[in-house]
């Protein structure tokens, strides 16, 4: 597994076992990391703004409550302040169309919820991939 000194995570999620899950597997992974988590789309935004320290990667699921995850992704890729902040898409979806969508409209990556431990421990490892890119063209 890639080092990362502390990674900083936004995690848009409404389904409190899909958190915990994701907490769990970056442990498991040894990942030092902080996370935050946004339950409803409008929210996201408004938590971006409030932000002292934007995190190193957003993990948005698309199927949120109050604002669908294609127009959250819309909206922070079209933000001058907030577009350099990588976003995965962590969904159940397996929809090419849908994966299309949100690579275009500038997620990093499309990464399929998983139904294992295996498929959670490569899912972490994406993730830390995406933000040390991103920190690496940073600096």
């Amino acid at each position: 597994m890639p080092n990362f000194n502390n990674l900083t995570i936004l995690l848009v999620e409404d389904d409190q076992d899909d958190v915990e899950l994701m907490q769990d597997a970056l442990q498991d992974n040894g990942v030092n990391f902080t996370m935050d988590i946004v339950r409803q789309g409008d929210k996201v935004l408004p938590y971006l703004k409030s932000c002292k320290k934007f995190p190193n990667i957003i993990l948005l699921d698309l199927n949120l409550p109050k604002m669908h995850g294609r127009e959250v992704l819309s909206r922070i890729k079209l933000s001058e302040e907030f577009k350099h902040i990588p976003v995965a898409i962590l969904t159940t979806s397996s929809s090419q169309s849908e994966k299309e969508f949100c690579l275009s409209a500038g997620a990093t990556d499309f990464l399929t919820k998983p139904s294992t431990v295996e498929g959670f421990n490569k899912t972490i490892e994406s993730i830390v991939k995406i933000a040390q890119q991103a920190q690496t063209q940073k600096s």
